[in-house]
Parts: C-alpha cells; structure tokens; sequence
C-alpha cells in the first residue's frame, strides 16, 4: 500500500484551473439559473486504484475541483502528523489501541498496516455520505479496494494505468520522495498489481493528467444517471399529478 496516496487531497490551483470549471457551472446567463432537475437517489462510492505514482492524486484533485460537491474520504492512521496535516482534514490521526478497536468493532471499511503504521477508511463517513445522496471518492491501493468491494460489491472501481512501464518509474523519481531500494519495490509491486486489473468496473490509461480526469468525470456522471441507483418512484409521485396522468399509479408500484 501506498502511504503517501492515502490522502493528499490539495492540489495545484493552476492545474485546476486548466482541468474546467465545476459541473453545471458554465456561463452566466439564463440557462445557469434555471433550476436543475435531478433525480433523487443514494450517492455511490468510486474508488480508484492504480500503482504507487501512477498519478491518482493528481487526476483525482483535478475531478473534484471540478465536482466540488463530491466528497473525499479522509483516511484514519497511527503514523504521527507531519508538519501542517490537520487532524480530520488530511488525516484522523489515531493512537494504535484506538485504531485497533475501530478493527475490532468494525468499523473500517479497509485497513492495512504500510510501513510499520496502520491506515484505514473510517466507514461512517462514507456511508452517512451515500445515505444522504452524496457521491464519495477514495483512492486506495489493491489491497484495500479487494476489501472494499467485499463489503460494497455495488460501488464503481476504476483502475488508473501509466502508459508505460518506464513512465510509471520516472514518475517515481521526479517524486524524489523514495531511495533506490524502495522505487525497485514500487516497481516490483506495480508488475503484480496490474493483473488485478479484472476486478475493477473501469480502467484508465493516464497518459495525459487532464485528459485522464476528463475520462474519470465522465464515468461519474454516467453512474450517476444509472436508473438503479435513483429514486424514480419517488421522482414520479412528487412531480406528476394523477389527473393529468392517469397511469401514474400503476408506474408506482
């Protein structure tokens, strides 16, 4: 597992910038005051994945300026707070014993221990999200999204590629974060990591940061017009009236 991915939710403003406004954002006029209809439904968890410095960070933080109403899932771990991290923004920094109880009462949604610290996805958060009809993003490593998607075998899991294999590595080192050893390690856990590539419900070759997010962007507004997960039922009965649609109904039920 990667510790540096777990949360990094800043980003560049000016790559932001570049990557789009928000969505539904565009213009001034009329049109962006009209109110928006909008299916009610439950909000969706999209996890993504991919090699330590594939970029997942970077394509994630370009998303969410551009979604802003999409919300990020903040870690949990033992490792102490490094200098400017807030606890409950970039991290819940928590001591072993507290940690471990979250284990034992099960209320992580994944953990695992990186480097001699225990990280982990506090499940409360993520599922008060889902419950009010708020989409959740989180980036973890393949062995956290394996647990994850034993416990919510419905939400979206997207693979994030390099496009090649010594890009991945250069990656790495402009990095400059990780010794010779530990960029071989990376390197040899990227080759096995790929494979688990067919448990995922999309991949994404990041071979162009803003072209990389422009694609995540898309699937998540396709799942989020996915019929299953809107309240359309609902959606009918408050809009329509029985008088001026009869089978209203029957639609219903």
């Amino acid at each position: 597992m990667d510790s540096e991915a777990r949360n990094q939710p800043g980003e560049s403003g000016e790559q932001a910038e570049k990557a789009g406004g928000a969505e539904g954002s565009g213009g001034t006029g009329r049109a962006s005051q009209r109110r928006r209809l909008v299916l009610p439904r439950r909000g969706f968890l999209l996890v993504v994945s991919g090699p330590s410095g594939v970029g997942k960070n970077t394509v994630i933080n370009l998303l969410r300026r551009r979604c802003p109403d999409l919300r990020y899932s903040i870690s949990a771990t033992t490792r102490p707070a490094r200098p400017g991290e807030r606890d409950g923004v970039d991290y819940f920094f928590l001591a072993p014993q507290e940690f471990q109880a979250k284990i034992e009462r099960g209320e992580l949604l994944e953990w695992a221990e990186v480097y001699g610290h225990l990280y982990g996805t506090p499940r409360a958060y993520v599922e008060s999200c889902l419950e009010a009809g708020q989409d959740v993003v989180m980036d973890i490593d393949i062995q956290g999204a394996r647990q994850v998607k034993a416990k919510m075998p419905g939400e979206v899991f997207v693979f994030l590629l390099p496009p090649s294999w010594r890009a991945l590595e250069e990656r790495i080192h402009k990095r400059g974060k990780d010794s010779e050893q530990a960029i071989v390690q990376r390197m040899k856990a990227a080759r096995q990591e790929i494979w688990c590539i067919e448990d995922y419900t999309y991949v994404i070759i990041n071979d162009d940061v803003r072209r990389a997010a422009a694609r995540l962007h898309s699937i998540l507004v396709a799942e989020r017009s996915r019929v299953a997960r809107t309240h359309w039922r609902q959606y009918f009965a408050r809009c329509f009236r029985e008088k001026e649609h009869p089978g209203k109904e029957d639609a219903t039920k």
